[in-house]
């Protein structure tokens, strides 16, 4: 028996909590078809968390490609077919990748090894420079530090999931929830997650209220790091930083727990808990334009 899984419209960080809901009530043995037929816009976070889901699945799920069109193109110039063919079995027409300018800053990337966020990092530099000052009207020093961020987004990937990850940047107007141009960062993995990285560094936690979400607390609030040494990881605390610094959202799910830096314009809570189970972490960071002076 397959189980159909109804991906929605616009599949963004919200809205892929309908997905994560569908599939925790199934077996990893079950097979699934992510119907994205009438998906018509699908965020950086929707591409990297659709190929993680596929790494949880015992048997290889389906996947219809979406009916639209200029959709199907979209998600062809970021690459998601690149990676899904060998993760879906996919149904379809997939349209041929074209190789024309357009908001997509960093197509898919696959994350298995530092080796993989330098190219990450080096394919990114120089087309952050023109986006950021250009279009999110930041000095020229936020590049470096943007780039800074990315990697240490992806490093984490590396030394928390024990497991490969995705990412992926894109650049484009928030009209409807901002009515700016974003940079969107999302890093999604399907590893062991923060709860089970920091209890295999630093030994199971005696206290009844260790979760997911105080697991997530203690990393992206308090700067737990897996490391005993002094000064090693605090790479999301600041990320945290950057990220309310330029007014942007960040969020961080795990397990079944988010954590959220929520600036005026975001939506959300800061702290969700009892979310549909899904293994591993996914982030996601929103860098809105700066109007006027900071």
């Amino acid at each position: 028996m397959t189980t159909i899984i109804n991906v929605p419209p616009s599949l963004d960080d919200q809205s892929f909590e309908q997905i994560f809901a569908q599939v925790a009530l199934l077996p990893p043995e079950e097979k699934i078809l992510l119907d994205a037929r009438r998906t018509r816009w699908a965020s950086p976070f929707g591409f990297t968390a659709l190929l993680s889901l596929a790494q949880t699945r015992l048997e290889r799920p389906g996947l219809t490609v979406p009916e639209a069109e200029d959709t199907a193109s979209y998600w062809s110039k970021a690459s998601f077919f690149t990676y899904a063919d060998s993760l879906y079995e996919i149904s379809g027409r997939v349209p041929r990748r074209s190789k024309s300018e357009n908001s997509v800053l960093l197509e898919v990337t696959p994350i298995n090894g530092t080796e993989d966020v330098h190219t990450v990092v080096d394919n990114i530099q120089h087309r952050a420079q023109a986006i950021l000052q250009e279009k999110l009207n930041l000095e020229a020093s936020v590049t470096m530090r943007f780039t800074m961020v990315l990697s240490e987004i992806c490093q984490n990937v590396i030394e928390h999931a024990g497991y490969g990850g995705w990412v992926s940047v894109h650049a484009y107007k928030f009209q409807q929830r901002l009515g700016r141009w974003v940079v969107v960062i999302a890093v999604c993995d399907a590893g062991m997650g923060f709860r089970k990285s920091l209890e295999q560094s630093q030994g199971a936690r005696a206290s009844d209220v260790w979760d997911d979400g105080k697991a997530l607390e203690e990393t992206v609030i308090k700067g737990a790091t897996r490391f005993r040494d002094p000064g090693r990881g605090q790479g999301l605390a600041g990320v945290r930083k950057f990220t309310g610094k330029w007014d942007g959202m960040m969020s961080v799910r795990s397990g079944t727990a988010r954590i959220a830096i929520v600036p005026e314009w975001g939506q959300g809570v800061p702290l969700g808990e009892g979310l549909p189970f899904f293994p591993g972490a996914q982030v996601q960071i929103t860098i809105p334009e700066r109007i006027g002076l900071p």
